[in-house]
């Protein structure tokens, strides 16, 4: 029905134009295309209809660029204003405002955020609807920009079984009737563009879901947000950082990983160190972007491992139950700060690999549980949907959406952060439909099997994507069982990872070094065993996090034996682990034989290092470090048999083994490591070597510069003879250590 105009104002005197099926959609806040009816609407011939829904205002004005005014009638008690008019001068982005009076006297002006075109274009939706949008962040969440002219963000969530979506925040009075945001037809992808939104806006997504219950929601996409008890969103855009790395990132692509040197330092940003003024807060990304950066680099270490970055609200998770899979925590500062760290490190040579979390998700109500009212992210039932030892919900990797945003996600933290790796978090969890189930709580898989063959075809999926998007970029799966192939190329039927973590070594050697030194004799295969698969994976050696929490004690405190003994065995065992094949992870507070498990709300006592032995053990590994960096035989063959030999590991009545790292011909020393896993000095303990000549040692675990007794009476230069032994045609004398090792380099 047309609306007569009163010639003298220009202003209509008549009831609404929307027929039934519009109307109560909209004033009940559950419309799914507010855009086709609201704003500058066809109405007859020659005739506009302007439209707007303003549930918080008492009068509306359309203005327009021309300077003319049109003043809209409230033709429903719930806020819907209305009036037909002849041809306007423009009813694009820009062409016109509004003005709102509000209740209180108030007045705002705004553009109209039903005026724009959608923000997503048909390629977007079905890539998206397909599971190969590698950019969905791009195109998802919140985005700050000029759309047409006109300043404003972009909102858009994935929702398909939501009956309306809103945007509410601090620009709205989280009101959800205000930004109805309007379905892209089945995509299930909710969007709107609301001008004079800028950074720094809080927000969430107000649902309603399929049976009309209303709730409010993170955004899955969202690059910044609140934490602990707040959770909004914070509009932030894609980084504004200027990097400067491009001299490590270009270098990065063409290095060869498993032949060059990799010793992680594994870091909890919260609980590295605290300020001694203020030791209730964690250092932030500019502070740790001076103070880590400079430990890092003076300790030696190539790489770091942040414990998850990404928001999560319990502090006690370290990190490992993620809300908002996009945005660094704001803990520690901005998202463009923490580029701000990264790049410094890549400046300083050091690496950064990150903790990733696929596996599973929490319940938090705010976050991806149930997300539009349903179980969107997760499965429907529990014995495929939740990890009840872990009160956490499963992704279902079987919906093409949920694989995308995964793979969308791992890839934004290597594209929009320049990452080096990611270490991907409980992979076990996920290969296995029975993990930590017992029998009827679990389904089996199409073939009657235990393999979770959805999760297996992500993991291959994301594994592709990073490698081929980001040569030089590392995957490293936390995987604790004997899965083959992990780290085998997806092409020749691996799951496609870079390395593995050496779960087999860590339990065995932390199993063995426990152990009291007169017992150790009879346990010396918990120590070879590593070398019989040592080849069937790339492997990374770990004394990570979860080795110094819950009751299971610092490594210093695993150590048996007096303070002495505690100190040497530590010391022992760390140049042990350097000297066996594999790339090395040590957590923080390792490096300093810390006596405290770890606590995250605090930070490593420091003090520790101006006293003995935590100086000696912190001075250990730097040198542990450098002749890693320094010495080919203990990277180039890393991952090859030909670059280890054992000289012997059959003394068990001394407790003594020892082995070649060798270097391929013409490219470095082989060095020959001895281990004495007794309290007792040995003299005088002849090993045979490939040849005679000059042998130098090059770490002695026991010097008096690490904290240890300097007893052993080796030189620093030793003649090997032509004496044979060992099977070997030459042969040297040396003094072993107690509870020590040597590594001597061989005669070229």
């Amino acid at each position: 029905m047309k609306t007569p105009l009163d010639p003298a104002h220009g202003s209509p005197f008549s009831a609404n134009t929307l027929p039934p099926d519009d109307l109560y959609p909209l004033v009940e806040a559950r419309h799914a295309d507010p855009h086709r009816i609201l704003g500058v609407r066809p109405h007859g011939a020659g005739e506009k209809i302007l439209r707007a829904f303003a549930p918080t205002a008492s009068s509306v004005t359309f203005l327009f660029a021309d300077g003319s005014r049109r003043p809209l009638v409230k033709v429903h008690a719930q806020g819907l204003f209305e009036a037909v008019v002849p041809a306007v001068p423009s009813s694009g982005p820009g062409g016109y405002r509004l003005e709102l009076v509000h209740a209180n006297g108030s007045v705002s002006l705004t553009e109209d955020p039903y005026a724009f075109a959608p923000t997503l274009g048909n390629l977007d939706l079905h890539l998206l609807g397909e599971g190969r949008h590698m950019e969905a962040y791009r195109v998802l969440g919140a985005h700050p920009g000029i759309r047409e002219g006109v300043a404003g963000t972009s909102f858009a969530v994935w929702a398909p079984n939501a009956q309306r979506v809103s945007v509410v925040g601090d620009f709205n009075g989280w009101d959800g009737r205000v930004h109805m945001m309007r379905r892209l037809g089945g995509s299930g992808v909710w969007e709107i563009f609301l001008p004079g939104v800028g950074k720094g806006a809080h927000y969430k997504f107000e649902i309603r879901g399929l049976h009309g219950d209303v709730f409010l929601k993170t955004d899955p996409f969202g690059f910044f947000a609140q934490h602990d008890l707040r959770t909004a969103c914070i509009v932030e855009g894609l980084g504004t950082h200027a990097w400067n790395d491009s001299a490590w990132m270009e270098e990065r692509s063409r290095r060869d990983p498993y032949s060059s040197p990799m010793s992680v330092y594994e870091v909890h940003l919260g609980s590295w160190r605290r300020p001694e003024d203020e030791p209730d807060r964690p250092l932030s990304y500019r502070e740790l972007a001076r103070d880590l950066v400079d430990y890092v680099k003076a300790t030696g270490f190539t790489h770091v491992e942040f414990l998850p970055v990404m928001e999560h609200p319990f502090d006690g998770s370290w990190g490992y139950q993620v809300v908002n899979f996009f945005a660094p925590s704001s803990r520690f500062g901005s998202p463009d700060e923490f580029r701000h760290l990264i790049d410094v490190l890549h400046g300083a040579g050091i690496g950064v690999l990150l903790d990733w979390v696929p596996g599973h998700f929490p319940k938090d109500a705010h976050g991806l549980a149930r997300f539009d009212g349903t179980a969107l992210y997760e499965h429907e039932d529990p014995r495929l949907g939740e990890h009840r030892d872990w009160g956490t919900l499963i992704f279902n990797y079987g919906r093409n959406e949920v694989r995308n945003f995964l793979v969308a996600n791992a890839l934004f933290w290597l594209d929009e952060f320049h990452i080096d790796g990611l270490r991907v978090d409980a992979v076990a969890s996920m290969l296995y439909l029975d993990y930590s189930r017992r029998e009827g709580e679990w389904i089996p898989n199409r073939y009657g099997g235990r393999e979770n063959l959805e999760a297996i075809g992500f993991l291959k999926g994301f594994n592709t994507a990073c490698h081929a998007r980001h040569p030089g970029v590392m995957t490293i799966a936390e995987e604790s069982t004997a899965w083959p192939g992990v780290s085998k190329p997806v092409h020749e039927g691996g799951l496609g990872f870079s390395f593995k973590w050496n779960m087999g070594w860590m339990n065995d050697s932390l199993r063995y070094i426990a152990r009291e030194p007169v017992h150790r004799q009879f346990h010396q295969g918990e120590i070879t065993f590593s070398m019989l698969y040592n080849y069937h994976e790339h492997f990374l050696l770990v004394l990570s996090h979860d080795e110094v929490v819950h009751g299971k004690g610092s490594l210093l405190g695993k150590m048996p034996g007096d303070d002495w003994q505690k100190a040497a065995n530590l010391r022992l065992f760390l140049s042990w682990m350097w000297a066996h094949p594999g790339k090395k992870l040590l957590f923080q507070g390792g490096e300093i034989g810390q006596w405290g498990e770890w606590d995250h709300s605090r930070g490593i006592d420091w003090s520790l290092t101006e006293h003995w032995p935590h100086g000696g053990i912190q001075a250990l590994v730097s040198r542990l470090n450098a002749l890693y960096r320094e010495e080919s035989a203990l990277t180039l063959l890393d991952d090859r048999p030909e670059g280890f030999e054992w000289v012997d590991f059959r003394d068990t009545g001394n407790t003594v083994w020892s082995f070649l790292r060798k270097a391929p011909a013409g490219e470095g020393r082989d060095i020959l490591v001895v281990v004495n896993a007794t309290p007792v000095l040995r003299s005088g303990y002849r090993l045979g070597v490939p040849r005679a000549g000059k042998c130098t040692v090059l770490l002695d675990s026991d010097a008096g510069d690490f904290g240890g007794s300097g007893c052993a009476g080796n030189a620093e230069v030793i003649h090997s003879m032509d004496q044979p032994s060992h099977g070997r045609p030459a042969s040297l004398l040396l003094d072993l250590p107690p509870l020590g090792v040597l590594y001597l380099a061989l005669p070229v």
